[in-house]
Parts: structure tokens; sequence; C-alpha cells
């Protein structure tokens, strides 16, 4: 890229401008900045800029609102939205908006250079994000973390496609409901949607239940019966534990994805199927192709686009929003409402959260249900958590190198049996660094110099990890 190209930032904040500025400027660009909404449609509409970088929450108008008028006069110039507002809904909106790409903030700057690159060199037809946004207040999915942000541009890319999409995850990290945000705000919404899960249903009736059977094509096959694929026609399949297929069933299941077409069994009548696949599992399926267990082949059409899901530990900051949307969803329901307290909701992020979302929401509805009081205490929390066999991780019993342990033995757990991937070091530095800070600072009350001191770091250094690693700041933090 040359100094030729010119790319338009507007956002309220000046110091967002002036390194947005700096860094496009060192990449090779010239850029105009304002921080009007208003000031930036009288820039597009002159002609002027070659991109658009544009936050959602300006003094005049909502970004979000200004990306269609935008399209509409001049369809061809890519737009990169940033937001604060780190939801699925703000994600799902730009991509419905025409946004070529959806930023959340903080990012890093060197990915808004290399999406900026990417928006200047791609063909006028590659419009980036899309999705159609209808009912979208309704998502299922919660949280702010990182982890989920990747998760929100993922789905809003995939959302108007009928790609094939492998989600891997540990139980009760929300799996089908991820493949329901597909089927649900996209192209087939008004189709089927339809789960079957492979571990429910005994071996020898698999290829029946997906694909149906004739009448007499087996003992006890009295009438003719319709398979998922063709309950979901037109809609979409969910595949829930797809390792758990047995390999004959795989064989089929691989002709309908290269072929689109399957026959029923004890049938001769081949079958045209429209649906789209949505595979899931708990398990490592490149190990389970190593050990024979899962074809090869298989694996690669399914794993068209891959879709992890973190693990609740992986989000901890994420517990406050989704205990209040679990709450909510409760009273929903019909049970009393309640509110929770602070300490309380310190107790939970301590925990390690094995069984994750799930778990998590099955013990808000358990307190919604059963607990008298009107505020849910620290101490109701660690009643509940000890029922599970765990000991008081949030008072001067138990120190944060346990912690760390539990969370260390809960990761190798979860890969019993199979030999870690590469980078195991870097990983699992990650998934104990982050909620290690944080658990440090919470203990200290948000005191960074005392945090630094039982971290044993340098201050300045913590600081920086605090910034790096986007850790949420805590209440009285100095």
């Amino acid at each position: 890229m040359s100094g030729d190209r010119t790319v338009l930032v507007a956002d309220d904040d000046a110091a967002i401008r002036t390194v947005v500025a700096q860094a496009l400027g060192r990449a090779g660009l010239d850029v105009k900045t304002t921080g009007q909404a208003s000031t930036l449609w009288d820039w597009v509409a002159a002609g002027e800029g070659d991109l658009v970088v544009t936050d959602v929450v300006m003094p005049d108008e909502n970004g979000l609102d200004l990306v269609p008028r935008i399209r509409e006069i001049r369809p061809d110039l890519r737009i990169v939205v940033m937001s604060a507002q780190n939801t699925i809904l703000t994600a799902v909106k730009a991509a419905e908006s025409g946004a070529f790409e959806y930023l959340p903030k903080p990012f890093d700057i060197n990915e808004l250079i290399s999406i900026v690159r990417r928006g200047l060199e791609a063909p006028p037809d590659q419009q980036g994000l899309s999705a159609d946004p209808a009912g979208v207040e309704k998502l299922p999915l919660v949280g702010r973390s990182p982890a989920m942000q990747e998760i929100y541009r993922t789905l809003a890319r995939l959302i108007s496609t009928d790609l094939t999409v492998l989600i891997t995850g540990e139980s009760g990290t929300g799996k089908e409901l991820a493949a329901r945000v597909l089927h649900d705000y996209g192209k087939r919404k008004g189709g089927p949607f339809v789960a079957v899960n492979m571990a429910a249903i005994p071996r020898e009736l698999i290829e029946s239940e997906l694909f149906g059977h004739e009448k007499g094509a087996f003992t006890g096959a009295t009438m003719r019966s319709s398979g998922r694929f063709e309950q979901a026609e037109g809609g979409t399949l969910f595949l829930d534990e797809i390792g758990d297929m047995p390999l004959e069933a795989q064989t089929r299941l691989l002709r309908v994805l290269q072929e689109g077409e399957y026959t029923a069994v004890g049938g001769r009548m081949t079958r045209k199927t429209d649906v789209r696949i949505v595979a899931a599992t708990h398990q490592d399926l490149t190990q389970l192709t190593r050990q024979g267990r899962f074809r090869e082949d298989l694996f690669y059409r399914l794993n068209v686009v891959p879709l992890r899901l973190p693990p609740l530990r992986e989000r901890l900051e994420d517990i406050p929003e989704l205990v209040k949307t679990f709450l909510a969803k409760a009273a929903g329901e019909g049970l009393p409402w309640k509110i929770i307290e602070g300490k309380a909701i310190d107790r939970l992020m301590a925990y390690h959260w094995p069984g994750n979302v799930r778990e998590l929401e099955n013990l808000i509805h358990r307190l919604a249900a059963l607990y008298s009081e009107e505020t849910i205490s620290e101490e109701a929390i660690s009643a509940e958590l000890a029922d599970r066999g765990q000991s008081d991780d949030a008072g001067s019993n138990r120190g944060l190198s346990q912690v760390v342990e539990e969370r260390l033995e809960a990761y190798f757990g979860a890969h019993a049996g199979a030999l870690p991937a590469a980078g195991l070091y870097d990983r699992v530095l990650r998934e104990v660094e982050r909620p290690l800070i944080i658990l440090t600072l919470r203990a200290t009350r948000g005191n960074q110099v005392k945090a630094a001191e039982v971290l044993g770091l340098n201050r300045n250094t913590l600081r920086k990890k605090i910034r790096d690693l986007d850790i949420p700041v805590v209440r009285g933090q100095k």
C-alpha cells in the first residue's frame, strides 16, 4: 500500500484517533480523523477516502446507522466498525449493516492494520460480513470477553452461508446454542432445526435414525419411518457428539456430504437432500482419526469451518453478566426474583467450573428456586460449591497456588488419554496467567502494589499484563 490510499477514521475518543492515525500512517497510508459522524458523512459524500474506520457510539449519530447510508451512495467503500459494546448483538448488527469487518474494543493495533490492508485489497464484490438481524435481541450467547468476541465475529460471518461447521468445546459450553444461532438468524431460519445426539442413540439404530428405513428393513420395522435428514429438509441438521458415530454410519454420512443424497435403510431409491450440517463434539477428532475411530475424509468434510467454544474458566469475566442473565431467565419462568451480592460473584469467579456455563446456569436456577433470602450471599454460594466437593477457595484456608493447580488438573483431565497438541506451554500459560492475576487482584481488593508483591512481579510488568490481557478493573483498583 502507498500513501495515495486514504483511510477515514471516526471516533469520539481523541486518544484512539491519534493512535490509529499514527499506526496507519506508519503503514504507508494517508489518514483523516474526526470525532463527528456528520463530518465523516460529508467526506464520504464528497468522494473522499478509500476505506472507513468508524466507532459505533458518537455524539451526533450511531455509527451503525451511518453504515447503510454510506453503502447506498458508495457501495464499494469498505467500512470497518469498532465498538466497546462487545455483544453478539453488536457483531450481528454490524454484519447486517454491511460492514466489511467488526472489531471489538480494546483491539490490537496490528490486527486493525491487517483488516485495513484486506479491505483495501479485497475485490469489489467481497462485502465481508453479512447477516439477517431479525430477532437478534433474543440471541442466546452471553459474554463480552475477548474469547467470546471471536465467537461472535465468526458467527456473524457464517450466518448467511451454508458452510458446514464443526463446533468443538467441553460439555456445557453452549455448542447447541451456537448451532441454533447459525440456524435461527440465517437464510434457513424458515426451515426446521433438527438436533440429534449420536451418544444417545444405540449404535445399531443410528443409520435408521439419520436416514430413515423402509417397511420390513429389519425385524420390528412394521412401517416406513422418516429419518432426521428428511425431517430437516430445507433447514439445519445438528449432529451433536459426532465423535460417537460408528464407522459404518460415518461412511454413509460422507456420501451425503459429497453427493447430497442418501438411501434409507432397506430402500433402493436415492433421495436428494437439502440441509445444512452443523456438527459438534467435545472429543479431539484428530486424535480419533489417528486411532482409526473416525474417518479422516469425513473429518475434513465436517471441518470446513472450525469453531471452538471456550470453557468458562477461560472467560471468568463473563460470569457477572451470565449470572444476571440466568437470574432474569429464572424470574421469567416464574421463580422468585433474586439479586446477588458482590462477594458472591467473587466466589463464583474463583471456582473452576468443570461443568462450564451449564453448571453455572443450573446453580443459579436452583438458588432461585430454593434459597429463601432475596439476596444470594457469598455463604450460600460457598455452601453450594462445597457440595460439589470443593473446599473454600475464597477464604484464607486456600492459597492461589491451589487454585492454579486445580485449573491445570482440569485442563489435563479434559485431555486424558490423548497427547496434548503442540504449543502446550503457551496454551497452559494463557489459561492460567489471566485467571491468576484476576484472582490476585480480587484477593488484594484491586491493590496493584500488593498484587505485584504476591505474584512476584514488577508493578509496571503487572500493569502491562493487565492491559495486554484485557483484565477488567477491580473496584478500588490502584
